[in-house]
């Protein structure tokens, strides 16, 4: 990718998903041992407006590269049940220095239920990993 390519004006991602069990708070109390409901979880939420926003800058990605998440500031505004069918969208709002900047909201048949700003930056998959493993070495 070269430094001049951008999506296009305010382009869209959208991703569309239904709420599994192991989506929601719930799923995590055996690991912190809270008793979180059955509702969808923020992560997963999150990682929903990632997929959706990751999906404007495949195109700009070469065989070699990827785009990460950098930054994510969401409010978390309603509960999601399982079942329920959630999507997530991902506005692109222009560049911050080399971060792709997108306004990003998810909402369930009854509205919003996340709304937010996230960055991402697109990497060289190789130099993830060699930074991974330096940090990392006995992994």
């Amino acid at each position: 990718m070269s430094d001049t390519q951008e999506p296009a004006d305010n382009a869209v991602g959208k991703v569309t998903s239904v709420v599994r069990e192991e989506d929601t708070a719930a799923a995590l109390n055996h690991v912190t041992g809270d008793k979180f409901p059955a509702v969808l979880s923020t992560t997963r939420t999150i990682a929903l407006l990632e997929v959706a926003a990751g999906s404007v800058l495949a195109q700009l990605c070469l065989a070699h590269q990827l785009s990460v998440g950098v930054d994510v500031n969401v409010k978390h505004l309603a509960a999601t049940l399982p079942g329920a069918t959630v999507t997530a969208t991902a506005r692109y709002t222009g560049r911050i220095g080399k971060l792709y900047a997108f306004e990003v909201v998810a909402y369930d048949a009854a509205g919003e239920i996340m709304r937010g700003e996230h960055t991402r930056a697109i990497i060289d998959v190789d130099r993830l990993i060699g930074s991974a493993k330096k940090r990392n070495p006995s992994a």
